[in-house]
């Protein structure tokens, strides 16, 4: 790979030659400006505005144009004498944990490529110490004219810098969170929760440029001479305003689980959230409990149930009221009739059934009183006859003594 910079990493005393490496490369497909209406190209010239001419890139140098509008020359030499250690040097400065660096930061990819035999030790020896502190640098260096922070941290068996953004480069996000107090539930966390999980993970490598893939497709089919591919109608657009979000997310979790080749009927998430979106409270029977229930009824009764059972079943049932829809046809009532005779006939006879078991249970309750009420009659006399006879003893006793002394 070609070097687009030479220079040395500063580790204390320490100096290890390299050379800056770009890690990444643009795939991005490229358009040349054209006149539409015969096709030649546009291009631009660099022409003086005081001689107007065009000028070669020899007799091109660097100016700042002052608040006036005058412009200062700023030539070579200038930057080149500016006192500046980071000039042809990757400075570090502290070493850090990775988790400390804000994300937004991260800017361009490089690899440092050790230049040279000699610089072979040292760079092994700052690879290693990376790899076991589990820490990054922080270095500063200077490139296309400015001098940048960067971040040194290993990948595979290669030192790789990332050039990172200055602190005051990073704007703060005024006024861009929703100023609308909204609330969200725990039903609709699960939901996403759910649908999270349903997506899973990926493997980054198998992701790719779609919109790529199809400008090369296109390119491809008119250098043929082909005619392109037809619109195909594109899918609802998710910026509108969302009117149920319960219901899109469920949506999303049967619509991801199908994409997998999960049955999308089975998430029981999706069921909760939808009973939790429509204001209504689910209310949840265990296994545990079912099993407990079903036990309960298939025990034997007890016998205070029993008595219960009874003294329900003694009492005279409601008789049932039937009744049919009527019809505007008279060939339908003909019809009707025999079984509306035989559902009458059948409703009488049940009647009389419940009627007589009825009867059968009254006097049978009414024998019972009777009895109870003959054994208080004998309790009463006895308790009645035990009475005066207890208080008949002291007169006897009193007469006896007269007679005695008389």
């Amino acid at each position: 790979m070609r070097s687009i910079w030479n220079g040395a990493i500063s580790f204390g005393l320490v100096s290890i030659p390299i050379k800056l490496v770009n890690a990444t490369e643009n795939h991005s497909v490229s358009f040349r400006q054209i006149h539409t209406e015969d096709g030649g190209r546009i291009r631009y010239r660099k022409v003086c505005e005081l001689e107007e001419r065009e000028v070669t890139s020899a007799e091109i140098g660097k100016g700042y144009e002052d608040a006036d509008g005058s412009i200062i020359p700023i030539t070579d030499e200038d930057l080149a004498a500016l006192p500046i250690p980071t000039a042809k040097t990757i400075e570090i400065v502290a070493f850090v944990p990775e988790d400390r660096i804000d994300p937004l930061q991260i800017d361009a990819a490089y690899y440092l490529s050790a230049n040279g035999v000699p610089a072979a030790k040292p760079y092994t020896l700052l690879r290693e110490a990376l790899k076991r502190s589990q820490k990054v640098a922080i270095a500063k260096y200077a490139l296309r004219g400015r001098e940048r922070l960067g971040m040194l941290r290993v990948v595979d068996d290669v030192i790789a810098m990332h050039g990172l953004l200055w602190p005051d480069e990073i704007r703060e996000p005024e006024g861009v969170a929703p100023e609308a107090q909204v609330t969200v539930r725990d039903a609709e966390l699960d939901l996403a929760d759910a649908l999270m999980d349903t997506l899973g993970e990926v493997d980054m490598a198998t992701l790719h440029d779609d919109y790529r893939a199809a400008v090369e497709e296109l390119i491809a089919t008119k250098v043929e001479g082909g005619a392109p591919a037809e619109k195909t109608p594109a899918g609802e657009a998710g910026g509108g305003k969302v009117i149920d979000l319960m219901a899109a997310l469920e949506n999303s979790v049967r619509a991801a689980r199908t994409a997998r080749g999960e049955a999308a009927g089975s998430d029981e998430s999706a069921e909760a959230g939808a009973s939790a979106g429509s204001g209504a409270e689910a209310e949840v029977t265990r296994l545990g409990d079912r099993r407990a229930k079903k036990a309960s009824s298939s025990a034997p009764p007890s016998p205070s149930a029993r008595k219960t059972a009874s003294a329900r079943g003694s009492a005279p049932a409601a008789p049932k009221e039937v009744g049919g829809k009527k019809s505007t046809s008279t060939a339908a009532k003909k019809k009707d009739a025999p079984a509306k005779k035989a559902a009458t006939k059948s409703t009488a006879t049940a009647r009389k059934a419940t009627a007589g078991k009825a009867d059968t249970g009254k006097a049978g309750t009414g024998r019972a009183a009777a009895g109870k009420a003959t054994a208080g009659r004998a309790a009463a006399k006895t308790a009645a006859k035990k009475t005066a006879q207890k208080k008949a003893e002291p007169a006897k006793k009193t007469a006896a003594k007269r007679r005695a002394s008389a």
